[in-house]
Protein backbone atom coordinates (compact mmCIF):
# COMPACT_ATOMS: atom_id res chain seq x y z
CA UNK A 1 0.00 0.00 0.00
CA UNK A 2 2.69 2.50 0.85
CA UNK A 3 4.73 1.45 -2.62
CA UNK A 4 1.43 1.92 -4.49
CA UNK A 5 0.59 5.66 -2.63
CA UNK A 6 4.43 7.09 -3.42
CA UNK A 7 3.62 5.85 -6.80
CA UNK A 8 0.83 7.34 -7.37
CA UNK A 9 2.38 10.40 -5.53
CA UNK A 10 5.37 10.97 -8.03
CA UNK A 11 2.64 10.07 -11.10
CA UNK A 12 0.72 13.17 -9.99
CA UNK A 13 3.95 15.21 -9.20
CA UNK A 14 4.73 14.69 -12.91
CA UNK A 15 1.14 15.59 -14.26
CA UNK A 16 1.46 19.09 -12.06
CA UNK A 17 4.85 19.78 -13.47
CA UNK A 18 3.63 18.90 -16.96
CA UNK A 19 0.53 20.57 -17.19
CA UNK A 20 2.40 23.78 -15.46
CA UNK A 21 4.82 23.74 -18.25
CA UNK A 22 2.42 23.07 -20.88
CA UNK A 23 0.84 26.85 -19.78
CA UNK A 24 4.40 28.49 -19.68
CA UNK A 25 5.26 27.21 -23.41
CA UNK A 26 1.66 28.50 -24.41
CA UNK A 27 1.82 31.87 -23.08
CA UNK A 28 5.87 32.22 -23.95
CA UNK A 29 5.94 30.67 -27.35
CA UNK A 30 1.85 30.68 -28.14
CA UNK A 31 1.77 26.86 -29.06
CA UNK A 32 -1.45 25.50 -28.14
CA UNK A 33 -1.48 23.91 -24.79
CA UNK A 34 -3.53 20.79 -26.09
CA UNK A 35 -0.76 19.99 -29.11
CA UNK A 36 1.65 19.13 -26.15
CA UNK A 37 0.46 16.45 -24.85
CA UNK A 38 2.02 13.69 -22.95
CA UNK A 39 3.75 10.84 -25.21
CA UNK A 40 5.04 8.57 -22.57
CA UNK A 41 5.30 8.16 -18.77
CA UNK A 42 7.57 5.40 -17.27
CA UNK A 43 8.16 4.66 -13.18
CA UNK A 44 11.15 3.88 -11.84
CA UNK A 45 12.47 3.26 -8.30
CA UNK A 46 9.22 1.00 -7.65
CA UNK A 47 8.61 -2.41 -6.93
CA UNK A 48 5.47 -4.39 -9.16
CA UNK A 49 4.22 -8.19 -8.87
CA UNK A 50 5.06 -9.57 -12.67
CA UNK A 51 4.81 -12.72 -14.40
CA UNK A 52 8.64 -14.24 -15.33
CA UNK A 53 10.11 -17.04 -15.95
CA UNK A 54 12.49 -18.30 -13.47
CA UNK A 55 14.33 -21.60 -14.40
CA UNK A 56 11.65 -22.35 -17.13
CA UNK A 57 8.82 -22.02 -15.21
CA UNK A 58 6.24 -19.10 -15.46
CA UNK A 59 5.77 -17.41 -11.97
CA UNK A 60 4.34 -14.51 -10.44
CA UNK A 61 7.80 -12.49 -9.20
CA UNK A 62 7.92 -9.24 -6.97
CA UNK A 63 10.07 -7.16 -9.28
CA UNK A 64 11.66 -3.94 -7.66
CA UNK A 65 13.75 -2.63 -9.90
CA UNK A 66 15.59 0.53 -7.87
CA UNK A 67 17.39 2.84 -10.38
CA UNK A 68 16.16 1.06 -13.24
CA UNK A 69 12.82 0.41 -15.17
CA UNK A 70 10.65 -1.45 -17.47
CA UNK A 71 12.19 -2.86 -20.70
CA UNK A 72 9.58 -5.26 -22.11
CA UNK A 73 10.05 -7.12 -25.11
CA UNK A 74 7.71 -6.85 -28.45
CA UNK A 75 4.42 -8.65 -27.51
CA UNK A 76 5.10 -8.52 -23.62
CA UNK A 77 1.61 -8.76 -21.53
CA UNK A 78 1.47 -5.32 -19.93
CA UNK A 79 2.52 -3.27 -22.82
CA UNK A 80 0.93 -0.47 -24.61
CA UNK A 81 -1.16 -1.62 -27.55
CA UNK A 82 1.08 0.78 -29.81
CA UNK A 83 3.96 -0.66 -28.62
CA UNK A 84 3.36 -4.00 -28.62
CA UNK A 85 5.45 -4.96 -32.35
CA UNK A 86 8.52 -2.92 -31.30
CA UNK A 87 8.59 -3.36 -27.35
CA UNK A 88 8.10 -0.78 -24.77
CA UNK A 89 9.63 2.32 -24.70
CA UNK A 90 12.46 3.22 -22.69
CA UNK A 91 14.21 6.35 -21.50
CA UNK A 92 17.71 6.80 -20.18
CA UNK A 93 18.10 10.32 -19.24
CA UNK A 94 21.73 12.02 -19.03
CA UNK A 95 22.93 15.08 -17.06
CA UNK A 96 22.13 18.60 -17.51
CA UNK A 97 24.65 18.38 -20.00
CA UNK A 98 24.93 15.14 -22.12
CA UNK A 99 22.80 12.74 -24.13
CA UNK A 100 19.82 11.37 -22.99
CA UNK A 101 18.71 8.42 -25.23
CA UNK A 102 14.92 6.94 -26.02
CA UNK A 103 15.43 2.96 -26.57
CA UNK A 104 13.08 -0.20 -26.66
CA UNK A 105 12.84 -3.19 -24.63
CA UNK A 106 13.64 -6.47 -25.93
CA UNK A 107 13.40 -10.22 -25.54
CA UNK A 108 16.72 -10.68 -24.17
CA UNK A 109 15.89 -8.09 -21.49
CA UNK A 110 12.68 -10.39 -20.43
CA UNK A 111 15.55 -13.46 -20.10
CA UNK A 112 18.22 -11.90 -18.82
CA UNK A 113 16.93 -8.95 -16.51
CA UNK A 114 13.16 -9.47 -15.57
CA UNK A 115 12.56 -6.94 -17.95
CA UNK A 116 14.52 -4.10 -16.96
CA UNK A 117 17.09 -1.50 -17.81
CA UNK A 118 19.00 1.23 -16.20
CA UNK A 119 17.41 4.37 -15.46
CA UNK A 120 20.47 6.61 -15.99
CA UNK A 121 24.03 6.89 -15.76
CA UNK A 122 25.07 6.56 -12.74
CA UNK A 123 26.18 8.86 -9.68
CA UNK A 124 30.36 8.98 -9.41
CA UNK A 125 30.44 11.57 -6.95
CA UNK A 126 27.90 11.72 -4.29
CA UNK A 127 25.85 15.09 -4.01
CA UNK A 128 27.87 16.41 -0.92
CA UNK A 129 31.29 15.92 -2.34
CA UNK A 130 29.68 17.59 -5.67
CA UNK A 131 29.17 20.74 -4.09
CA UNK A 132 32.65 21.06 -2.80
CA UNK A 133 34.11 20.40 -5.63
CA UNK A 134 31.93 21.61 -9.00
CA UNK A 135 31.46 25.54 -8.29
CA UNK A 136 27.54 25.96 -9.91
CA UNK A 137 27.96 29.79 -11.18
CA UNK A 138 31.20 28.45 -13.67
CA UNK A 139 28.94 25.35 -14.53
CA UNK A 140 25.81 27.58 -15.26
CA UNK A 141 28.13 29.43 -17.73
CA UNK A 142 29.63 26.51 -18.78
CA UNK A 143 26.14 25.32 -20.03
CA UNK A 144 25.19 28.89 -21.36
CA UNK A 145 28.16 28.26 -23.76
CA UNK A 146 26.78 25.37 -24.64
CA UNK A 147 23.29 26.69 -25.71
CA UNK A 148 21.88 24.67 -22.69
CA UNK A 149 19.18 27.50 -20.73
CA UNK A 150 19.69 26.43 -16.93
CA UNK A 151 17.12 27.57 -14.22
CA UNK A 152 18.00 26.69 -10.64
CA UNK A 153 17.02 27.72 -7.36
CA UNK A 154 20.70 28.13 -6.17
CA UNK A 155 24.44 27.41 -7.53
CA UNK A 156 25.09 24.63 -5.01
CA UNK A 157 21.71 23.30 -6.20
CA UNK A 158 22.99 23.38 -9.65
CA UNK A 159 26.23 21.44 -8.71
CA UNK A 160 24.90 18.49 -7.10
CA UNK A 161 23.97 17.56 -10.74
CA UNK A 162 27.03 18.84 -12.92
CA UNK A 163 27.31 16.32 -15.99
CA UNK A 164 30.74 15.32 -14.32
CA UNK A 165 29.35 13.77 -11.47
CA UNK A 166 27.81 11.36 -13.82
CA UNK A 167 29.31 8.05 -15.68
CA UNK A 168 29.19 9.48 -19.24
CA UNK A 169 25.03 8.57 -20.85
CA UNK A 170 26.88 7.93 -24.31
CA UNK A 171 29.10 4.85 -22.77
CA UNK A 172 25.87 3.60 -20.67
CA UNK A 173 23.87 3.14 -23.37
CA UNK A 174 26.14 1.68 -25.48
CA UNK A 175 27.01 -0.99 -22.88
CA UNK A 176 22.89 -1.53 -22.40
CA UNK A 177 22.23 -1.67 -26.26
CA UNK A 178 25.35 -3.89 -26.85
CA UNK A 179 24.28 -6.21 -23.83
CA UNK A 180 21.00 -6.40 -26.07
CA UNK A 181 19.14 -4.91 -23.18
CA UNK A 182 17.58 -2.16 -24.46
CA UNK A 183 17.61 -1.27 -28.04
CA UNK A 184 19.06 2.57 -29.24
CA UNK A 185 16.34 4.30 -30.95
CA UNK A 186 16.70 8.17 -30.74
CA UNK A 187 19.35 10.42 -29.38
CA UNK A 188 17.98 13.59 -26.78
CA UNK A 189 20.46 16.63 -26.58
CA UNK A 190 19.40 19.07 -23.65
CA UNK A 191 18.38 22.15 -24.41
CA UNK A 192 17.15 24.10 -20.85
CA UNK A 193 17.70 22.13 -17.29
CA UNK A 194 15.41 23.31 -14.18
CA UNK A 195 16.59 22.12 -10.78
CA UNK A 196 14.87 22.28 -8.54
Amino acid sequence: GGMVCAANYAWANRQIIMHEARKVFAHLFGIDYDEMRLIYDVAHNVAKFERHEVDGASMEVCVHRKGATRAFGPGTPGIPREYAAVGQPVLIPGSMGTSSYLLRGTATAMQKTFGSTCHGSGRVLSRSKAKKEVRGKELRELLARAGVLVRAHSDSALAEEAPEVYKPSKEVVRVVHDAGLSGIVARLEPLGVIKG
